[in-house]
């Protein structure tokens, strides 16, 4: 069966809300705790996090500005839809996006206000990247551009990186690549010799012949055990990379791998469920997990509240 470009979009979000959800009770867990708790976690309970929401935001700015979009934009959209309700239900922000927010308070612009704060290299972004790579399908160098343009705002340096590892590798799903030449156009729109390249490619060599658990394996290839957070970029977008990977591109396995190796459980799994989708379609996304996946809260951002995954994804589609 052919896929349209509207079929991946909607398939591209709505993996990247169920893995959002099904990674949510995982988040900062260890393989071994997942283990312990679930055996093996495949259901769906309740919707997703910031990452879903943060994405519906992300893509609101592309259907509002396109290519043109620019940092400034960005910013004032952070100042009139996020800032006026940051004091109400603003629950699971990233600590790139706070950060980014206390700096726009105090006036500061991007890129500054990516730099100013002490987690620029947190997965704030790359939670968010799918709508680029949906927008610049086929296209990974402008979707990586387009990313960074939103990124200037609450990253930097790894943080950018990573998101447009997964912005590039998002578009090349889009235009039917395969989960290996996907990630190579995620790793071809970032620097060989950055964090993020090296554990990348440290995870695809982890998935070689070896002995052991995987899951351990992965772990300890990009893993960085002695820091107190899981939000690493470099770390969270590796462990998706993997993930995807070892699924071979299947939406309902590359998810549950994601989920299972823990960490920062929902956005390593929105990631893989994000870049399955946009491979395999809407079809693709298991009916029990798309029947859980319902309008956002805006438990996190307010102005999300209300809107569906695949309302976004048309809109995305349509203004491309």
């Amino acid at each position: 069966m052919t896929l349209t470009h509207r079929g991946r979009a909607r398939g591209c979000l709505l993996g990247l809300a169920a893995g959002d959800a099904l990674g949510r009770p995982a988040e900062n867990l260890s393989p071994e705790q997942i283990a312990a708790r679930w055996g093996r976690l495949t259901e769906i309970d309740g919707g997703g996090t910031d990452d879903t929401e943060y994405t519906i935001f992300a893509a609101s700015l592309l259907i509002r500005h396109g290519h043109a979009l620019t940092s400034q934009d960005v910013a004032q959209a952070y100042h009139q839809e996020i800032i006026p309700l940051i004091d109400g239900p603003m629950k699971g922000a990233g600590f790139s996006e706070l950060g980014a927010i206390q700096a726009l308070r105090q006036g500061l612009r991007p890129p500054l206000t990516g730099q100013w704060h002490r987690h620029g290299w947190s997965d704030g972004l790359a939670m968010r990247a799918a709508p680029y790579g949906i927008f610049a399908a086929g296209d990974p160098g402008e979707a990586a551009r387009l990313v960074e343009v939103d990124g200037s705002v609450s990253n930097a340096g790894e943080g950018i990186l990573g998101g447009r590892a997964v912005a590039g590798a998002v578009a090349a799903a889009m235009a039917g690549a395969s989960p290996d030449e996907a990630v190579t156009a995620g790793l071809g729109v970032i620097p060989e010799d950055s964090w993020t390249a090296r554990s990348v490619n440290r995870a695809r060599e982890a998935l070689g012949p070896g002995s052991g658990d995987v899951a351990g394996r992965l772990h300890e290839a990009v893993v960085v055990r002695h820091y107190p957070w899981t939000d690493l970029a470099p770390e969270a977008v590796a462990l998706a990379f993997a993930a995807y990977l070892m699924g071979e591109g299947e939406v309902e396995e590359s998810v549950v791998i994601a989920a299972n190796l823990g960490r920062d459980a929902d956005t390593t799994a929105a990631i893989a469920g994000a870049l399955a989708g946009a491979g395999r379609g809407e079809a693709a996304v298991p009916e029990r997990w798309a029947r859980q996946i319902g309008p956002v809260e805006g438990r996190c951002l307010p102005v999300t509240a209300g809107r569906h995954v695949l309302d976004v994804a048309d809109q995305l589609v349509e203004g491309r």
